[in-house]
Order: C-alpha cells, then sequence, then structure tokens
C-alpha cells in the first residue's frame, strides 16, 4: 500500500511540474505584452513633446498601440477562462490527456495484465531461475552439438556419458563410455562406467560383457570398488550368495563410516541375510546371465520383465519381505513401468503394515523413489 502512495506522488508531481509552466508561460505572455504597449505609449508622449513626430502623427501612433493594449488586456482576462477551441486551450487539453490519461491507461492495463501482488525478487534469485528454466534435454543437446563439431573431445564425453545414465538413455550412455575409453585411454574407472552402462542397459543385469568390464577394471585397480560391489552382484545374480556376501562383507570392513556407496552395499547384505534358498528372490541363473548377452534388446527386456513377474507373485504370497518390496519397486521403475510401481508400493504398505520396522523402511524407499500415491 505503501508503494501504491509512493506512486501517486509521484504521478501528481510530474503531472504538476508539466502542466505549471505551461499556465504561468501564458500569464507572463499576457504581462509582458501589457508592459510593452504602456511603454510604447510614454515612449509617444515624449517625442511628441520633443518634437520628434507632430501632434497628427502621435494621435495615430497611440490610437494603434491602444488597439494592440486592449487587445492585450483582454488576452490577459480570459487566460484563466479560455474559450473552448481557442489554440492554447486545445493545447492545454492535449497536455492533459498526455500527462493524466496516459498513465490512467498504463495503470489499468497493469493491474488487469501484471502481477502487482508479486513481492520483490532479488537479481541472483531471477538469474538462478533463468538457468533453472533451461531443461536439460536442451544442455544435453548443446553437449551434443559441440562433439559433432569436435568428436574427439575427451571431456564432453565425460560429461555427457552420466547425464545418459541418469536420463535412462543407456545406448548413448554405453555408447560415450567406449568412446572414452577409445580416445582417453584405459583406466580403472572407465572400465568400470562402461560395466555400469551395460548393467543399466541390461536393467540391471549384469551381462557377461558387463562382467569382463569390472574384471578388467579390477586386474588393473585390484582395490576399485564399483567394479568389486557390481561383481558381488554378478555372483548373487548367479546364485553364489556366499561369494556376493564375502566380497560385500569385505567393503565394509575397510569402508569409512562416511563412504557415499556405504549404504548401497549394507542394504545389498541386508538383502542377502533374510533371503533363505526357498523365500530368495528368483534371479538369473550362470546360464540366464551368459545367454543375455547375446539377446537383442527386446529379448533382453522380456526376460528381465518376466523376472520381475516371478517376483511380484511371489511377494502376493509373502508379503512380509520388505527387501523384495523393495527390489520390486525399483525393477518396475528400471523397466519404465511407474504405475505399477505405484500400486506395488500401496500394496508393500498394506502388506507390511503390522510391522513398524518393515512399514518405516518401505515408506522410507518410497519417499526416495518419488512413488507417494
Amino acid at each position: 500500500m505503501t508503494l501504491w502512495f509512493v506512486f501517486a506522488l509521484m504521478t501528481a508531481a510530474a503531472i504538476f511540474a508539466v502542466l505549471w509552466p505551461l499556465g504561468q508561460a501564458a500569464n507572463a505572455q499576457a504581462g509582458s505584452d501589457l508592459a510593452v504597449y504602456r511603454d510604447q505609449l510614454d515612449e509617444i508622449e515624449r517625442d511628441r513633446a520633443a518634437g520628434l513626430i507632430g501632434a497628427a502623427e502621435a494621435d495615430a501612433a497611440r490610437i494603434e498601440v491602444s488597439r494592440r493594449l486592449i487587445a492585450a488586456a483582454d488576452a490577459a482576462e480570459f487566460t484563466h477562462a479560455l474559450p473552448i477551441g481557442s489554440p492554447l486551450w486545445r493545447r492545454r487539453a492535449l497536455t492533459v490527456g498526455a500527462v493524466v490519461l496516459l498513465p490512467s491507461i498504463a495503470a489499468a492495463f497493469y493491474l488487469a495484465l501484471g502481477s502487482p501482488q508479486l513481492p520483490g525478487q532479488p537479481l541472483a534469485e531471477r538469474v538462478r531461475e533463468a538457468h533453472q528454466g533451461r531443461s536439460i534435454a536442451s544442455l544435453v543437446s548443446e553437449a551434443e552439438a559441440h562433439l559433432e563439431r569436435n568428436p574427439d573431445d575427451v571431456r564432453g564425453y565425460e560429461v555427457l556419458a552420466p547425464v545418459y545414465l541418469r536420463m535412462g538413455r543407456f545406448a548413448e550412455a554405453v555408447s560415450s563410455r567406449r568412446k572414452l575409453l577409445t580416445l582417453g585411454g584405459e583406466t580403472a574407472g572407465r572400465q568400470s562406467d562402461l560395466g555400469e552402462a551395460l548393467v543399466a542397459a541390461a536393467n540391471g543385469v549384469v551381462t557377461a560383457e558387463a562382467k569382463s568390464a569390472f574384471e578388467r577394471a579390477m586386474a588393473l585397480e585390484p582395490e576399485e570398488l564399483k567394479a568389486r560391489f557390481y561383481i558381488g552382484l554378478a555372483a548373487e545374480q548367479d546364485g553364489d550368495r556366499a561369494k556376493a556376501a564375502e566380497i560385500w562383507r569385505t567393503m565394509m570392513k575397510n569402508a569409512s563410516a562416511d563412504a557415499a556407496w556405504v549404504p548401497m552395499v549394507r542394504e545389498a547384505l541386508a538383502r542377502l541375510d533374510t533371503q533363505s534358498p526357498s523365500s530368495a528372490a528368483p534371479g538369473p541363473t550362470a546360464d540366464d546371465i551368459a545367454a543375455a548377452g547375446a539377446m537383442s534388446e527386446k529379448d533382453r527386456g522380456d526376460m528381465i520383465r518376466n523376472m520381475v513377474a516371478r517376483l511380484a507373485d511371489r511377494l502376493k504370497e509373502n508379503g512380509n519381505d520388505v527387501e523384495g518390496w523393495q527390489r520390486l519397486l525399483r525393477a518396475y521403475l528400471v523397466i519404465g513401468e511407474r504405475e505399477k510401481a505405484i500400486s506395488a508400493a500401496d500394496a508393500a504398505k498394506r502388506a507390511l503394515a503390522n510391522d513398524a520396522d518393515k512399514l518405516r523402511r518401505i515408506e522410507d524407499t518410497i519417499k526416495s523413489l518419488g512413488l507417494e500415491s
């Protein structure tokens, strides 16, 4: 409200600043004319007295100046009551219209189309929102265009590959990882990253090609953590749960408490600890893993969907397996079936409603995956 009052005062001051000189100019002009004509009458009298002009000439000049004096006096009298249609009246009307009506029209449009109720926004925040307004897709397109012009730019592939992975563009992620190995040389980290992209492209299955990449990473660097984790996952998927547990426990033994990957390994170990031969989630055998590497993308996807369906069927019979529910939710998201993931999340909460700890764990997983219904 205070701001609008200030705006009103500023508008009034602007109008006054424009109109006041116009009015004063008219009055000053009229007063100036009267003074000139009076001086002329006095001058005529002085010239006649000095004999510079004759009486007849003095009378004629006096009559002409008097006529002009009367006209100027009339103009001064009507300065404050201008006849409608006079030039001065039209000029003042136009001025008033420009100064008063234009701000009024602008204010009306602003109130109708603008947002006067919004609070002020600092420049830094506006700049940040402008950058956020640019979609990830547009930034990726710019990076791709850059790589088309500079196909040997190792740094460009290093930037794009993890973005592709987060966007679910797994084929492009695999291609970028291969490019990095070709252009930048082989390292344990790049082999592990390639294996990770291959696992994502296979919907979570550690294929023979992915396992080979992880083994090559460990040959280059035995303590490569990502490779060790996925080698353990490959063992679990092969049915060798004891080997998987040994690998992951060794990782935990040597881990620092604040390592970012510790929760993931702890969850994997918890999954093994709660599984029994009869209740373990069905997974691919070693033959399945070997065959998956030679499958087409469609056949491999069908195989993964069958595995997920078997896990869902098992959880309908035994709904107390919180780790199984967690795997099912993630699996649905990986294969792009979000609606099924949301339905499974509701089913999991109903199945675990009588166990407060398990219910809390599944609710945390649902929240982290963005599946709240």
